[in-house]
């Protein structure tokens, strides 16, 4: 036999050479079952002499494992959202590769997760990651009831769920600190749906922010709720309006439209009013004076909810929740310009 059929040698050629059933072979291989221990030897020692490797389909059969995992993303985050998962799913691939495990992907939407219930319930993975979590979260409360292990790529008021995120809370209070240390008085939030965990935990942050300074939230401060650049932009105009010193925006992509908006509208960043992001991505890496943001790595958020759902698969211990870091970078769109200076320079 040449060295290439070797290696592509099936349980059925195994079997057949050495005169047993392909389950006594797979009984050998996974070493479960009722088999004779001088059966296990001639199986293991034929197959180390042939120089057989299961494949991930024979494996599975042999240990009752798919060899899949699933990731599950938002099928209605807007496009701009889409990087963030395709950066976490990079991550979750580059574990898989070094492994036996291929990635099923499935959309799930806030009221629908049938495709997800589909996968599930014909047994298709081994486990499961959530790429978002939500307030009422039908994907992690079905998940649970079908007790199958999964990891969510952010947190959840569920208990008993493996959790990996970042710091929210503290990365958003810590930032709030720095725009007040910067010299703003007035900061407004600019946020959208509190449906999302996410949003709510950096809302949590930047009150605490406030409070830590000593400076009351007030009802002007919270301009949360918006789902359409439309609606962002009216926020926009109402917090300029309103005298904020500083706009602070829940992610990136309402930043940007904060900023097309007071673009629009002549108003100058950071002269007139400062503009900072709780969160940071190439959408605003081009910005012209660059935006002051929260760094996150979600390549690294898929690394750790991967590696993290391969030991629940395996059956090891795995703490409840995972906190990631974070960074908080200042730029120049929170540098405070005394505006009379500006005046007596351009006279």
């Amino acid at each position: 036999m040449g060295e290439n059929e070797k290696k592509n040698i099936t349980i059925g050629d195994v079997a057949e050479a050495l005169g047993v059933s392909k389950t006594t072979v797979s009984r050998a291989i996974s070493g479960k079952g009722r088999i004779g221990n001088e059966t296990r030897q001639r199986v293991l020692e034929y197959i180390e002499k042939n120089n057989y490797r299961p494949n991930p389909m024979a494996k599975g059969l042999a240990d009752q494992k798919k060899y899949n995992i699933c990731w599950a993303i938002p099928g209605d985050s807007n496009v701009y959202a889409l990087p963030f998962f395709q950066r976490c799913m990079a991550g979750v691939c580059e574990v898989t590769m070094a492994t036996d495990y291929d990635v099923l992907i499935s959309l799930v939407y806030e009221d629908n997760i049938s495709h997800l219930e589909r996968i599930v319930k014909n047994k298709k993975v081994d486990g499961v990651i959530l790429g978002r979590t939500m307030v009422n979260d039908l994907s992690v409360k079905y998940l649970k009831s079908m007790n199958i292990p999964f990891v969510t790529v952010g947190s959840t008021k569920e208990k008993g769920v493996i959790q990996v995120d970042n710091d929210q809370e503290k990365a958003c209070m810590e930032m709030t600190s720095a725009l007040i240390k910067c010299g703003y008085k007035k900061l407004v939030l600019i946020g959208g749906s509190l449906s999302h965990m996410v949003n709510m935990a950096r809302q949590r942050g930047f009150e605490m922010g406030l409070e830590s300074a000593g400076i009351e939230v007030k009802p002007d401060m919270l301009l949360l709720g918006n789902e359409t650049s439309k609606e962002v932009e009216n926020a926009a105009d109402l917090a300029v309006r309103s005298g904020a010193e500083c706009i602070v925006c829940m992610d990136d992509s309402i930043c940007r439209d904060v900023i097309l908006k007071l673009r629009k509208d002549g108003v100058c960043v950071p002269g007139d009013v400062g503009i900072a992001s709780f969160y940071n991505s190439d959408l605003l890496a081009g910005n012209q004076p660059q935006v002051t943001a929260l760094q996150y790595d979600p390549k690294e958020l898929g690394n750790v909810a991967c590696r993290t759902l391969l030991k629940l698969i395996d059956g090891e211990e795995v703490p409840e929740k995972s906190i990631l870091g974070y960074k908080v970078l200042m730029k120049e769109s929170t540098q405070k310009i005394d505006n009379s200076i500006m005046l007596s320079k351009k006279h």
